[in-house]
């Protein structure tokens, strides 16, 4: 049995799929399976995944009645795969060919560790970083480690906050236990909810940099400014606030909340998308406070104060870590 699924959500998207695959497929093959959900494309992508997959045993593919988004699409893979590590894999992606390897070898270093992110690099200025791990600060904003600078300073290994779901192996056993992606984000800040439940009981995420990967960028939803992904980023930074900080930790965190989302409205303002940014941080509350919201509440336990202490502690640095990213 092998010990890898590679799940490749897929959205539209002709233009990158077929190298995507191709790629992947010139890694050990005897390490892993691949799985690409289809997320009821319309440009035709499936037919591309459906060639690889009469082509190579390794491939298979599933047809989503539905655009679920990234959270349903990886979340039907996960239910289909038996393999005890499965690794997120964008389509608009391009590995080489020891990242399966790098990957895996990484997260067997210790049994803490849930997740494990890539070296992503930017596919359009190859010399630039695209993200060496997620981070989370208490000012409610996430941000990518070492995004548009060159990758010296990030080569080696490290904890980060969460894995960038982006290129992200993890833990099967674990995502289980934790829920799995919570469906509730449709897509946008669903891996740093994820890497954040996992630090909530004890677990570590990691940036492996030996696996590297290049990454188009916004290739499906389009700029990075636009008006969908304001949207759900807004509201889902709403809710990813709610679920996963207790009382205590929210009241320790709001004097830098409130300044953090202020700002976020002045830029966004000035990008034309302040009314987007303000109608999906109201959806957002909206979101935490129905009955499906309030379900994926993570509810305070004392046995995790410690890590909840620690969490903190990341929160802090996190707004420090904002100035050299």
């Amino acid at each position: 049995m092998k010990k890898l699924t590679v799940i490749i959500p897929n959205y539209n998207g002709m233009e990158y799929l077929e190298n995507c695959l191709a790629s992947l497929l010139k890694n050990d093959r005897s390490l892993f399976d691949v799985l690409v959900v289809d997320n009821a494309s319309e440009d035709g992508s499936e037919r591309i995944a459906q060639r690889f997959a009469r082509s190579a045993p390794e491939v298979s593919v599933i047809r989503m009645p539905e655009n679920t988004g990234f959270t349903g699409a990886v979340n039907a893979g996960i239910r289909r795969v038996q393999t005890p590590y499965v690794l997120l894999l964008n389509n608009d992606t391009r590995v080489e060919r020891d990242f399966a390897a790098a990957m895996l070898e990484a997260v067997q270093r210790e049994e803490t560790i849930f997740s494990v992110s890539a070296r992503m690099m930017s596919m359009r200025e190859p010399d630039r970083l695209d993200d060496a791990g997620d981070m989370y600060c208490a000012l409610g904003w996430a941000y990518g480690r070492g995004r548009g600078r060159t990758s010296e300073r990030y080569g080696t290994p490290a904890d980060v906050f969460a894995a960038c779901g982006g290129a992200a192996l993890y833990r099967r056993d674990v995502l289980e236990a934790l829920g799995g992606f919570d469906e509730n984000h449709f897509a946008y800040l669903e891996d740093i909810d994820l890497g954040y439940r996992a630090r909530i009981h004890g677990y570590r995420n990691v940036y492996e940099p030996s696996a590297v990967v290049y990454h188009a960028g916004s290739a499906v939803s389009g700029s990075r400014h636009n008006p969908f992904k304001v949207g759900l980023s807004s509201k889902n930074s709403v809710y990813l606030v709610y679920k996963n900080m207790p009382f205590f930790q929210l009241l320790i965190n709001l004097p830098f909340l409130v300044p953090g989302f202020l700002i976020k409205l002045l830029f966004f303002t000035a990008k034309g998308c302040g009314g987007v940014y303000i109608k999906g941080l109201a959806e957002g509350a909206r979101l935490s406070a129905s009955e499906k919201g309030r379900a994926h509440k993570v509810r305070f336990q004392w046995k995790n104060l410690g890590n909840y202490c620690r969490i903190q502690w990341l929160l802090w640095s996190g707004m420090a870590g904002l100035l050299k990213k």
